[in-house]
């Protein structure tokens, strides 16, 4: 009987646990996101931005286009080099993971690295497309590596 009693303290646990780092994930995302009417603001009738498509290789292979003007950085790069962003301009990255993951994950490292002026685009590539905005067909050559 103990052990059921132990079991269902754990899954409890388990389960706070993912609901709380939810609501931590929605709470960043409002607080350093801009939506797709935003960006396009930002980016007409000339970028005040730099925008980059941090989209993992799979992602890019599924979803061959991106937003006209951005520039691609592999995930994998900048988690590894954060440095690859610029700190003296504002910057906006987007991908196309559910609740914008890859971004976020890249967002919440370069803030602790000292990095202020980033922001992630709220429904990444999706919305972008869904407010009917251009997107252009990405044609660089990239490795297939899916590891963050």
């Amino acid at each position: 009987m103990l052990w059921i009693a132990v079991a269902v303290v754990a899954i409890g646990l388990i389960f706070a646990f993912v609901r709380i780092r939810q609501a931590r994930d929605a709470r960043e995302l409002a607080e350093n996101s801009v939506d797709a009417d935003g960006l396009r603001r930002l980016l007409e009738p000339s970028p005040r931005i730099l925008l980059v498509d941090v989209r993992l290789p799979l992602d890019l292979l599924a979803y061959s286009e991106m937003i006209p003007g951005a520039k691609r950085i592999p995930p994998k790069q900048l988690l590894a080099d954060p440095k690859l962003l610029p700190s003296d301009v504002d910057v906006v990255v987007y991908c196309t993971c559910e609740g914008q993951k890859t971004s976020l994950e890249i967002v919440r490292l370069a803030r602790s690295l000292g990095f202020k002026r980033l922001k992630v685009l709220r429904g990444g590539l999706a919305e972008w497309k869904a407010k009917g905005y251009p997107v252009e067909v990405y044609r660089e050559s990239f490795h297939l590596d899916s590891a963050v």
